[in-house]
């Protein structure tokens, strides 16, 4: 790879994914599967991401995994393995183009012992910025089980957000597999949707955010279901019917805005109303790049809605390099 020189100003994008070859070299080799077709070969070849890049205006990517992550299914060893593979070509693609890549490191979650040791061995290294989790295996909301709080704590003393990302596998689709299998796609439609408002809501429910207030949650698909149904949640725990409404420390609205939420609403109806929900602050490009559900133009849509300025630089940088201490 030879280093990109051109200067930008561009967009940094907090949902792409990527799939460097040797994690699919390894996927193959083990029978196993990254993708649930054929692979856009943008998730492998930095300069063609670049090309695609320069021409949209985006300055960065934050690499992550997709959906077909293979924890679910790969052995524990293997699962080191892959996360080695991926973190390691990481730091390369951040060493080759400084600018143009940083990552969010692959964990090996099924094992809280074996995801502690990875992000201790990744901790620090060039392009390191974030760590990427799925929301839940198996129907199993993992992340909020006791053995996974070092992890947590871990993650927040490192001052690394989480990125969420749904798991694909018809076992990890929400509601059941007869509830939203089949070919018409709602598993992820409405399914990631869904799991990632059950995501945030857990989060507060569970008191993890009252106990690591420096730890930033980061959640897809612009948060999903959560920003449209916080509302409701909110009157449940007024009307006495959530038990844990007595060990929440903050007002909920607080804990709303705890959260950042990427771009990837689709309508820019919708995208505005996130935004003045959860403030200007709150919000960062997200492309889902390159997946089924991507778009292609990752700044068209919030430069669609006229905002300031100022609000518009937020969205488009300042709020991710914040975030991701750039």
């Amino acid at each position: 790879m030879t280093q990109n020189n051109v200067t930008h100003a561009g967009s940094i994008d907090a949902h792409s994914h990527w799939a460097p070859r040797g994690y699919i070299e390894y996927a193959k080799q083990l029978g196993g599967t990254i993708s649930g077709g054929p692979i856009d070969p943008k998730m492998h070849d930095l300069e063609a991401r670049l090309s695609w890049m320069d021409s949209r205006n985006v300055k960065t990517h934050l690499l992550t995994l997709s959906g077909s992550m293979p924890w679910q299914w790969a052995s524990l060893d293997a699962a080191v393995k892959f996360a080695r593979i991926v973190n390691d070509a990481a730091v390369e693609a951040h060493k080759a183009f400084p600018d143009r890549f940083i990552a969010g490191a692959a964990i090996p979650m099924r094992d809280p012992k074996a995801a502690l040791a990875e992000l201790d061995r990744i901790a620090g290294l060039p392009g390191m910025r974030a760590v990427h989790l799925p929301n839940s295996v198996e129907g199993i909301d993992y992340i909020f089980e006791p053995q996974y709080l070092p992890l947590l704590a871990r993650c927040e003393e490192l001052g690394y957000p989480l990125l969420f990302h749904p798991l694909d596998g018809q076992a990890n689709h929400y509601g059941g597999p007869d509830r939203l299998a089949g070919t018409n796609f709602i598993y992820n439609t409405l399914g990631f949707p869904f799991e990632t408002a059950t995501t945030a809501t857990k989060f507060i429910y569970s008191g993890v955010l009252d106990k690591f207030p420096k730890l930033d949650v980061v959640l897809p698909h612009s948060g999903g279901c959560f920003p449209y149904v916080a509302g409701r949640i909110e009157h449940s725990i007024k009307k006495g019917a959530v038990e844990v409404a007595s060990k929440l420390a903050r007002p909920f609205r607080d804990y709303i805005r705890r959260f950042h939420y990427d771009t990837l609403a689709y309508y820019p109806e919708t995208l505005r109303f996130m935004i003045e929900l959860v403030g200007v602050d709150r919000v960062v490009i997200g492309t889902d790049n390159y997946a089924k559900m991507d778009v292609e133009y990752p700044n068209e849509l919030v430069e669609s809605l006229n905002l300031p300025s100022v609000d518009l630089e937020k969205i488009l940088r300042g709020n991710a390099a914040k975030l991701l201490h750039l």
